[in-house]
C-alpha cells in the first residue's frame, strides 16, 4: 500500500530514533554520528578515546539532539554488551547501530605476524559481531531496528599489503547477509556501506605519499578521493524509512572504483 505521508524529506527523518555509532571519535565515524543527529536522531558515540568522544558528543548536543559518550573496547564481549545497555538506559532505546570501529595493519603477508593479523580481525570482524549481537537482541525483541556495518571496497577487491584488512571486510559483507536473513522476520534490517579511500586522519599518510596518492586518484574514475561528508547520505538512507525494503545489501561509495 502506498504511504504518501512518507514522501519527500520525511523519508529521511530520524526524529525520535536512538543511534549508537562505534569508532565515532574522529574521521568517518564522527561524520556519520553528526549526520544522524542532523537528521533528527539522538546519538551515543563510542570509541576507546574518551576525550575525542566528549568533543563529538558536544557537537551533537549543539545541534539540539541528546547525546552521550561511552568509551568501549569492542574487542571485549562485556564492553559491547555494556555499551548497548548503557545506551538504552541513557537515551531510552536503541533503533540504529553503526558498526564503524576499525583498524588496519598494512604489510606484505610474509612480513605480517599472526598477532597483527588476529588483532585486525578481532576489531574489524569480531567486534562487529559482538556489537551487532548485543544490539540485535534488543532490536529483535522490539521488532524493529537498523544495523549498518562499515565495510570497504577491500571487501570485494584486493590490493597488496591488505591481507588482514581485506579478510576482515570480506567477512563483514558475509556476516551482514547472514544477520539480514536471520533478523528479517523480526523487522530488523542489516546492511553495509563499503567506502573507498576517504581523506581522513587515518588515511593521511597515504594521502601525503605522492606515489600512493596518485595511484588511488588515478584508479578512481571520478579522479579524486572521497570527502568525509560524502558518506552522510549513505548512512542516513540506510538508517531511515527511505530504505525500509533494503536488507542484506552493501552500498558501495567509491567514486566508481569497483565499476572497472
Amino acid at each position: 500500500m502506498d504511504r504518501p505521508e512518507l514522501l519527500g524529506t520525511r523519508l529521511f527523518d530520524l526524529t525520535g530514533k536512538v543511534a549508537v555509532v562505534t569508532g565515532a571519535g574522529r574521521g568517518l565515524g564522527r561524520v556519520m554520528a553528526l549526520a544522524l543527529a542532523a537528521a533528527g536522531a539522538d546519538v551515543v558515540v563510542s570509541s576507546r578515546t574518551a576525550a575525542e568522544l566528549d568533543a563529538v558528543r558536544d557537537e551533537i548536543r549543539a545541534l539540539g539532539r541528546r547525546a552521550e559518550s561511552i568509551p568501549a573496547d569492542i574487542t571485549f564481549e562485556g564492553e559491547c554488551e555494556q555499551l548497548v545497555e548503557r545506551a538504552i538506559a541513557g537515551l531510552g532505546g536503541l533503533d540504529i547501530l553503526v558498526n564503524n570501529a576499525g583498524m588496519n595493519v598494512r604489510k606484505p603477508v610474509l612480513d605480517l605476524s599472526l598477532d597483527e593479523y588476529q588483532q585486525v580481525l578481532r576489531t574489524n570482524l569480531e567486534g562487529y559481531f559482538l556489537c551487532a549481537r548485543a544490539a540485535g537482541r534488543e532490536m529483535v525483541t522490539q521488532g524493529s531496528g537498523k544495523v549498518i556495518n562499515i565495510s570497504s571496497i577491500m571487501g570485494r577487491v584486493a590490493l597488496a599489503s591488505q591481507a588482514a584488512y581485506a579478510s576482515s571486510k570480506g567477512a563483514i559483507e558475509q556476516l551482514t547477509k547472514v544477520l539480514a536473513l536471520e533478523w528479517a522476520p523480526h523487522g530488523v534490517q542489516v546492511n553495509a556501506i563499503a567506502p573507498t579511500y576517504f581523506e581522513t586522519e587515518l588515511t593521511r599518510p597515504l594521502f601525503e605519499d605522492p606515489e600512493r596518492h596518485d595511484f588511488i586518484t588515478g584508479r578512481t574514475p571520478m579522479g579524486r578521493w572521497g570527502q568525509p561528508h560524502e558518506l552522510a547520505g549513505a548512512v542516513i538512507f540506510l538508517a531511515s524509512a527511505a530504505s525500509s525494503y533494503v536488507t542484506g545489501h552493501t552500498l558501495v561509495v567509491d567514486g566508481g572504483w569497483t565499476a572497472w
